[in-house]
């Protein structure tokens, strides 16, 4: 497909991945929908095709929600766009039901998006990024907005949208004062970096991060590299195991995000504080397991390749060449060590999605919090200003207004529902 100049759309998705793939089949199965009105949407993506953390599908990874969790299921059971649905279509419905397991390996989640996306072939621009959002020139009344959109090849055209869902990603964080290159990198990027060099080059790795990526990073390389020597480089005293009990898991509810919304500033911050291990800077208990094995062997062996540097902070990386120098800062005794590694592998998470880049000039018409954040409605509208009577709506970057979840798979199946429902409400006539 071409984007062409000037075409107009009732919705228009700025990024294609879990998110708006799940809002796209909201709107599809929503009863407004019809083949005598039906609504115009389209999505814009940045990547060549479609892709959800493509450099984190390590062999054998698991997903951290239930398969049930999916695009669809909390919102509509019924819909062909379940897990369930991608399983009976791809005949293996009775073999994962033998396997017994809440939890598909990363891959097999991924190729069920894949799956479930390719049904939108005709709403979907790949390899387009949009650039800019901005009102219209001329007056008083905003009733939709211009998207400077640029094409796979480099040519930017104009379109227009009565209502933009932003979901353009977290943003990979490095630790400070460190940049990337091809041999420092982070988890995003990891798989794509980890092939483009010979392994047997790398016979000294240093992992940073005490999450759950970085410790899937530890346990790649040490089956990865048996000639290698690994270093797990954690802020903290050992890995934290990740809270998936029954009760704590309630902070994922859907009734979770009313009670964080509405709540007092207090309850905000008791859901931060006591729950934050639910997903935050923690590890699931068969990773940690795992390493440990690996760890406890090279004890019995007598033998040291895969060293913990427990409370310890990267200061410092010294590049020079294919040298990579760590300067690592012990928390314990105060000490700084200079360690020589053949690559760094940077398990440090991620920013919350911020899209006032996107907005520009838009901004002023977008209230602020007192911490300088924008102010979002229940139904993921970001308020505006009363001239601006178009929708801005946000996939990610609410967790100061909706909580935990906001960029979370747990509940992007009613998410999604809620922002269809609410622009299908605001459409004239729907």
């Amino acid at each position: 497909m071409h984007i062409r100049e000037n075409d107009a759309y009732e919705i228009v998705g700025v990024g294609f991945g879990p998110s708006n793939l799940s809002l796209a089949i909201a709107l599809r199965e929503h009863p407004s929908n019809t083949p005598e009105q039906p609504i115009r949407a389209a999505f814009f993506e940045k990547q060549p095709q479609f892709g959800w953390h493509r450099n984190m599908l390590l062999p054998g990874v698991t997903m951290q929600v239930s398969f049930l969790k999916d695009l669809v299921t909390f919102r509509n059971p019924l819909s062909p766009f379940s897990f369930i649905s991608y399983l009976h279509r791809s005949g293996r419905l009775p073999q994962f039901v033998n396997n017994q397991d809440f939890f598909p390996t990363r891959e097999e989640f991924h190729d069920y998006l894949e799956w479930a996306q390719r049904a939108f072939s005709d709403q979907v621009f790949y390899g387009s990024e949009v650039v800019a959002i901005r009102r219209p020139a001329g007056g008083d009344a905003v009733t939709h907005l211009e998207l400077e959109v640029r094409d796979p090849g480099g040519d930017v055209r104009v379109i227009h949208a009565r209502n933009v869902v932003i979901s353009t990603g977290l943003v990979p964080r490095m630790p400070e004062g460190v940049s990337r290159d091809d041999r420092v990198w982070h988890s995003s990027e990891f798989l794509e970096k980890f092939r483009a060099v010979d392994r047997y080059e790398l016979k000294s790795v240093a992992v940073i991060g005490g999450g759950q990526s970085a410790a899937e990073i530890t346990r790649f390389l040490y089956d990865e590299l048996p000639h290698a020597q690994i270093h797990s480089i954690t802020p903290s005293y050992g890995y934290s195991l990740a809270d998936d009990t029954p009760f704590a898991n309630r902070v994922f509810d859907p009734e979770a995000v009313d009670h964080y919304y509405f709540g007092s500033s207090q309850a905000r911050h008791a859901f931060w504080h006591f729950h934050r291990n639910t997903n935050y800077s923690v590890v699931d208990r068969d990773v940690i397991h795992d390493l440990y094995r690996r760890w406890y062997g090279e004890v019995v062996r007598n033998t040291n390749r895969l060293q913990f540097r427990n409370l310890t902070r990267l200061a410092e990386v010294k590049r020079s060449g294919s040298e990579t120098r760590l300067l690592l800062h012990s928390l314990i005794d105060d000490d700084v060590q200079e360690v020589s590694v053949d690559a760094v592998a940077c398990g440090t998470g991620y920013d919350p999605m911020e899209p006032t880049r996107l907005l520009g000039d838009l901004g002023r018409h977008c209230p602020r919090d007192a911490s300088g954040r924008l102010q979002v409605a229940r139904d993921y509208r970001v308020l505006t200003t009363p001239e601006l009577e178009c929708g801005i709506y946000l996939q990610g970057g609410t967790e100061h207004s909706h909580g935990l979840t906001s960029s979370l798979l747990s509940n992007i199946a009613l998410r999604s529902g809620e922002i269809a429902d609410s622009i299908v409400r605001n459409l004239t006539g729907r």
